[in-house]
């Protein structure tokens, strides 16, 4: 199934998102075009599908974990699935942070223009996930396109001890991430479909151990 054109109105129509949240995706929309053009932020011949491949991917996070306040986005990368979950926070006036972790310096500094454009809440960290102070409580640890979902428990772990679930945005080859990251955690977890792909998923996580 070939993914539909959607643009801002047909992103807003289908999320039912204020005027004001969406100029704040526009601006990252926008911003996101400008510095894609001279760093390698997203692969470029997705940015025509902005909406519906990014924006609208990202937004469906938030909407499994309405009551979290405290977010973890752990190679944030352009900001996705963070900044989305950032302006549902904004959307639905709940004061809360979404912490954007991103080692890539050039990268940590184009998700500090966007905040700073957006006025989004967020803190960016330009630190590598496993240098995380592993004390620190989030409700939910999110990571888009980062790395195999059996890394991803090892970086998300401290956090889940410590209350946090997960929600892990994965693309077809989740049933095989699932059955590797298997061999060295036990967990219990819900698949939830995508809304932009019927072969993707949202992974819940919760009460990761080692094998």
């Amino acid at each position: 199934m070939a993914d539909p054109v959607m643009d801002a109105a047909g992103f807003q129509a289908r999320t039912g998102v204020s005027r004001e949240t969406l100029r704040r995706y526009e601006t990252w929309r926008r911003l996101l075009e400008e510095r894609n053009a001279v760093m390698n932020l997203v692969g470029r011949s997705t940015l025509p599908d902005f909406w519906f491949r990014h924006a609208l991917d990202s937004w469906q996070v938030a909407t499994h974990a309405p009551d979290a306040r405290r977010w973890l986005d752990l190679g944030a990368g352009a900001g996705f699935p963070g900044f989305a979950i950032a302006f549902s926070l904004m959307e639905r006036g709940v004061e809360g942070e979404v912490t954007l972790v991103e080692s890539i310096q050039k990268k940590a500094d184009f998700l500090t223009e966007v905040a700073e454009a957006t006025g989004a809440p967020v803190r960016v960290l330009p630190v590598r996930a496993e240098s995380l102070d592993p004390h620190t409580r989030y409700d939910v640890v999110t990571a888009r396109a980062l790395t195999s979902l059996t890394k991803l428990l090892a970086y998300a772990k401290p956090f889940v001890d410590n209350g946090a679930i997960c929600l892990f945005p994965k693309g077809q080859r989740y049933r095989e991430e699932l059955t590797e990251a298997r061999k060295s955690w036990t967990f219990d977890h819900e698949v939830i479909p995508s809304v932009t792909s019927p072969d993707a998923a949202i992974l819940r996580i919760e009460d990761v151990s080692r094998v």
